[in-house]
């Protein structure tokens, strides 16, 4: 369960979307305090989720074999062959075109928009199959001790973090980031059907796998 937990933390932090959705939030005006309500947000998403799951679960996890147990496995093993088919088909049109697909229209207005616009788009933007694949996971989780909480924290963190070092950044060194903050949408906007594709391909491979390794042993 660690080990599912952060590749999919990994994968949800460095999701190129969303980044580059904050990336734009950030460099408008009052780029801080929008950017912290777009983390506050996020993170939000992320903790309500887990603890609506140990909610249902009663901190327990689902017996192996059960009726439970093997639908949430089976959460898992759609949401890996949804990513697989996602990036796929994302893979095959990418090289077919072989041209930078231009991001859509309303993120050109990211750097404009509210508090509670930000906030909003923290939730918008928030990758929702690979949240629902982490809380698939959680229900295997014995909540029982200090290090499973711990570890729930942990995921959150993760899954924020890519977020959280580029607030930090433009606190501690606004200059400095502002020029790194351009270089790095420059090169999302060039590589971001291949990290989609990467991601994608990578985390429902190995949903897939570890879902139907349970469902058969």
């Amino acid at each position: 369960m660690i080990l599912d937990l952060t590749l999919i933390g990994l994968a949800v932090t460095l999701q190129p979307v969303p980044v580059l959705g904050f990336i734009l939030v950030l460099v408008g005006d009052r780029g801080v305090l929008k950017g912290l309500s777009f983390i506050l947000a996020w993170l939000a998403c992320l903790v309500l989720v887990m603890v609506a799951v140990t909610v249902l679960t009663g901190g327990k996890p689902l017996r192996p074999h059960s009726t439970p147990s093997a639908a949430a496995l089976a959460v898992k093993l759609a949401i890996g062959v949804g990513l697989i088919l996602f990036g796929e088909r994302r893979r095959r049109r990418l090289r077919r075109t072989r041209t930078t697909p231009r991001p859509p229209a309303w993120m050109a207005r990211l750097d404009r928009v509210s508090l509670w616009t930000a906030a909003g788009m923290g939730v918008l933007l928030q990758p929702w199959p690979l949240v629902a694949a982490g809380a698939a996971t959680v229900t295997e989780a014995h909540l029982s001790s200090l290090a499973s909480y711990l570890l729930l924290c942990g995921f959150c963190l993760l899954a924020t973090g890519s977020l959280l070092v580029m607030e930090l950044y433009a606190v501690l060194a606004p200059e400095r980031a502002s020029a790194a903050f351009t270089a790095l949408r420059g090169w999302i906007e060039r590589h971001q059907d291949q990290a989609i594709v990467l991601l994608s391909l990578a985390v429902g491979l190995w949903l897939v796998g570890k879902s139907v390794y349970q469902l058969v042993t």
